[in-house]
Order: structure tokens, then C-alpha cells, then sequence
């Protein structure tokens, strides 16, 4: 089983990109207003979650996804699912 710490890595790993001037990533770490994430940047690194994890990211639930938190949240949730 994942552990969540490892989910956490995964996942900034995967916002490294996202994040050009380093700042350090934190659960709070707000996609849009800390790391400059747009709708389209979004979406990209949803499909990047996608394959990384081989989890499907319901599109309704990407609005609601404000910080990293929310967003190692959402695939630890997607990562249960799979399991079950």
C-alpha cells in the first residue's frame, strides 16, 4: 500500500516543473496563487497524475483542487479506490 508521505513525494516530484522558482511545497502550498498553476497547466498535470499513478482523476473534481494538500488527497483517495 502507498503510504501518504510517499503520495506527497510523488507528487511535488511531479510539480517540480509546475514550480520554476523552488519555493518549498507544503500541504498549504496554494496551486494557483503560489506556483502560478492555470486551468490549462491544471489539466496538463492532472494527465501527468493520471499516468503516474494509473489513477482516473474525475474532471468534476479538478475545480475544486486548491492547494497540494488537496491535490495528494485526491489521489490517495483515487489510489484506495483502485484498490478496492
Amino acid at each position: 500500500m502507498t503510504t501518504g508521505d510517499h503520495v506527497f513525494e510523488q507528487v511535488c516530484r511531479l510539480l517540480d516543473k509546475y514550480n520554476p522558482e523552488r519555493r518549498p511545497l507544503r500541504a498549504e502550498t496554494d496551486l494557483g496563487a503560489d506556483l502560478n498553476i492555470d486551468s490549462v497547466a491544471a489539466m496538463d498535470l492532472i494527465m501527468e497524475i493520471e499516468d503516474h499513478f494509473d489513477v482516473d482523476v474525475p474532471i468534476n473534481l479538478v475545480a475544486d483542487l486548491r492547494t497540494v494538500g488537496d491535490l495528494v488527497e485526491l489521489v490517495r483517495h483515487q489510489l484506495e479506490d483502485r484498490s478496492n
